[in-house]
Formats: C-alpha cells, structure tokens, sequence
C-alpha cells in the first residue's frame, strides 16, 4: 500500500509459552502505518457464522504498547475498511475479551454482523513504534 513498515511473524516460545509474535517497525512514510497479521476464518466466498457469541478472547503478552484487532465480514469491499477495537498489550501474559458490540466501523457503513465473518487480524497501526505482540491464544466466548 506504498507504505515502509517492516514486520515479521513467527512462532516462539515467549515466558514459557508457545506463541505466534508480531514484531516490526510501524512507520508513517509514504502513507504508510501499520504492521498486520490475518487469517481468513472462511473460503473466498464464504462466511463463519460467530452470531452465537459475545466476542473474542485473546491471550496476550506485548511491550505495553496498544494495539488493534481487526474483523472483516461479507460486507467488507475496500481494503482499508474493518471492524475495529484497541487493547493495550501489557508486559506480562493477560486475558483480554472483545466484546463484539464494542467494534466500531472503520470507512463503512455497514453495520457488524458475526454472521458474516470472513477475517480476522491483529494490527500495530497508526503512529510510529516497535511493535511486539505475542499471541498464544484466539477464541470466541459466549
């Protein structure tokens, strides 16, 4: 997307646990700012119905800085368009949950729907930091 950010994604083994880390410099030249790591939840074409849940449950360990969980639904076109919310990554290993409600449109209209999801994504985005995010566990709750 033009921007410079460099990043890296691998597993490892962080305070004894195994982890995927999302490592890089955030950089805002040439448009840039930000760093991500996604997975699609369904074919092309398809959708994972999590309407039956409250949210996302994340374990993670970072260098206290915040960062975004991204979602991307059927009704997600453009590039730059998700479903965001922020949490702050402490230096030690926490539980945190999103609550579903609590996503907030980023350049769309369309309002969430977990009936729809296509996409997840864990982003350091936004301004310029060293980014180090550990994440050893994903999940929906109820």
């Amino acid at each position: 997307m033009g921007g410079i950010s460099e990043a890296g994604l691998q597993r490892a083994l962080v305070d004894g646990r195994p982890a995927l880390r999302l490592t890089g410099d955030v950089r805002l030249e040439h448009n840039g700012g930000f760093i991500q790591a996604s997975l699609n939840l369904a074919k092309e074409g398809e959708v994972f119905d999590a309407s039956g849940y409250a949210g996302i449950r994340l374990a993670v360990r970072g260098n206290d800085e915040i960062y975004g969980f991204h979602l991307r639904t059927g009704d997600v076109r453009r590039p730059w368009q998700s479903y965001r919310s922020r949490f702050m990554a402490p230096s030690h290993w926490t539980t945190i949950d999103l609550q579903f409600a609590g996503f907030a449109a980023h350049r769309l209209d369309a309002p969430f729907e977990p009936s729809r999801l296509r996409r997840i994504g864990l982003a350091a985005i936004g301004r310029a930091f060293y980014a180090d995010l550990a994440v050893s566990n994903i999940q929906l709750y109820r």
